[in-house]
């Protein structure tokens, strides 16, 4: 019976309704703003016509968008003179989000008689979240640093800009693909850059352990210089020395990420060693932190990373990709496998990230899968043993000779596989 009664009334009735539930919406939460002393444009009525209005326009138009063109004019002209009105009344804090509101409203009507009804409520939603959520947002746009805007900024070139404008074939004998190059640089200054903004986000907060924690997602040789650092001072050795295990675990798990992006093949030739390393890094840091130093607690150690969305190391990184996929293809074809391992032992000393991501694109095409992964293994070892002498020469003391010792006894850890690969 109820289905019978909904098919006599005409489709209009339900897109008005739609239009005055969705307007009335938007006036309602305006009312609020009201009440809270401030003079705005409109209410619980002006806001359900003006939606109505839109909805008449577009009926009216058929089809033809220059006739709703016409009524956005209009209305935005009234939008204009309450806005100057407000101006000269001298309203403090005048902003324009009111008449914006109406905007929408207006256009909200045209769309549902389009039968966009998805997107005309979709439109109202987030517009009662930006109107609701006003103080959250503006203490939030107080908190943010202006450099932080820039990097996001950057983020957004490296992605959305240059990303596609890359080609996507290879060039050369050496099979240089620029569009592969590029993404390479995206996903590893993608996970350093979020893992930059949990570090800036728990700044002062947490303690040095997750500072470690953290740090070993940003970049472990980083966090471990200046962990060594601040453990220069004699405070808590346990402390710091654990995290700084814990911060080279975490990079196992960062890199196994990072590798299953472009090499599933490889990543599960990897992973069970990786998941050993990561947890004997991980757990035993945290173990190995929570020894007591009978010494007054030092808890705050937040890191202080460098954003790593700086242009200029997005494209050193792309050249250093490009350098050790040439040289790896050049020791494969002259030195053998050897050449492979002496190459990984190298960049084990500086960055392992351009050798690993090489390994990727030369894993079961240039090289094999074994080869790879031992490559891998011997960087990440290697890369672990140079950590441990920085902090040594850093941090000095027991500080210093503890994440040494627990450094190399993670590199010689990630070397026993190769025993039977």
């Amino acid at each position: 019976m109820q289905t019978q009664l909904l098919s006599l009334l005409p489709p209009q009735a339900y897109q008005m309704m739609l239009v005055l539930f969705l307007s009335f919406l938007i006036g309602l939460e305006r009312e609020e703003t009201k009440r809270g002393g401030k003079r705005v444009f409109g209410g619980v009525r002006t806001f359900p016509l003006l939606g109505l209005l839109g909805y008449v326009v577009a009926l009216l138009a058929r089809d033809n968008s220059f006739g709703v063109l016409m009524g956005f004019t209009v209305v935005g002209a009234f939008m204009v003179v309450s806005y100057w009105h407000k101006l000269q009344a001298g309203t403090e804090g005048v902003g324009i989000t009111t008449e914006v509101s109406g905007l929408l409203i207006y256009l909200m009507g045209a769309l549902v008689h389009m039968d966009y009804l998805w997107f005309a409520s979709a439109l109202v939603v987030v517009s009662l979240l930006l109107l609701e959520f006003k103080a959250a947002l503006e203490g939030l746009a107080e908190r943010i640093e202006p450099e932080e805007v820039t990097a996001f900024t950057k983020f957004l070139l490296l992605t959305w800009v240059i990303l596609p404008m890359v080609q996507n074939r290879d060039y050369t004998m050496f099979q240089i693909n620029p569009f592969k190059t590029w993404l390479v640089v995206v996903a590893v200054s993608g996970i350093s850059y979020a893992s930059y903004l949990l570090l800036k986000l728990v700044k002062g907060r947490g303690g040095i352990y997750l500072s470690g924690v953290l740090g070993g997602f940003y970049s472990s040789t980083i966090t471990t210089v200046v962990l060594a650092k601040r453990a220069a001072a004699g405070h808590q050795p346990h402390d710091y020395s654990g995290s700084i295990l814990s911060a080279s675990g975490f990079m196992y798990l960062r890199i196994m990420g990072l590798v299953f992006l472009f090499n599933h093949a490889l990543a599960r030739a990897l992973a069970p060693t990786f998941a050993v390393l990561a947890g004997l890094g991980i757990i035993g840091g945290w173990l190995w932190h929570r020894l007591p130093d009978g010494q007054d607690l030092d808890p705050d150690a937040p890191t202080q990373a460098q954003n790593p969305l700086e242009l200029g190391t997005a494209f050193l990184f792309a050249f250093l990709f490009v350098l050790i996929l040439v040289a790896t293809h050049l020791a494969l074809a002259y030195l053998g496998k050897g050449g492979i391992y002496s190459l990984a032992a190298l960049m084990g000393v500086t960055d392992v990230d351009p050798f690993i991501m090489g390994m990727t694109q030369k894993a079961g095409a240039a090289a094999t899968l074994q080869v790879a992964a031992v490559g891998i293994l011997i960087a990440t070892s290697c890369n672990n043993l140079v950590k441990g002498c920085y902090a040594f020469s850093f941090a000095k003391g027991k500080a210093g000779r503890w994440s040494l010792a627990l450094l190399a006894g993670l590199a010689v850890a990630g070397l026993v596989p190769l025993l039977w690969i």
